[in-house]
């Protein structure tokens, strides 16, 4: 038989900021593999913003947000950075 998690009953929507019950979310894995489950702690989303995502393979898309600092600085800085490395990244793969 499966253990019991241990899961809060109230979770925030990492896009809207809105706090759902745990039921009313989907869980939302930023490295991409949500079945790998050991030492992970998951974000949510609601059932509302889930819907509204784009479902389809995000490349390294993730890994350029880490990098650009994303949710860690000031906006202009992030975009700055975001900027600077994915336009790197397009002009490595023209070559």
């Amino acid at each position: 038989m499966w253990g019991r998690r241990d899961r809060s009953t109230q979770v925030t929507c990492i896009a809207c900021g809105e706090t759902v019950a745990r039921s009313d979310a989907r869980e939302y894995d930023k490295h991409g593999d949500r079945y790998t489950r050991r030492e992970k702690e998951f974000e949510y989303l609601c059932k509302s913003c889930y819907r509204d995502t784009d479902h389809q393979p995000r490349g390294d898309l993730e890994t350029v947000l880490e990098e650009s600092g994303a949710g860690q600085c000031d906006r202009s800085e992030f975009l700055a950075r975001y900027t600077d490395l994915a336009t790197e990244s397009r002009h490595e793969s023209e070559r």
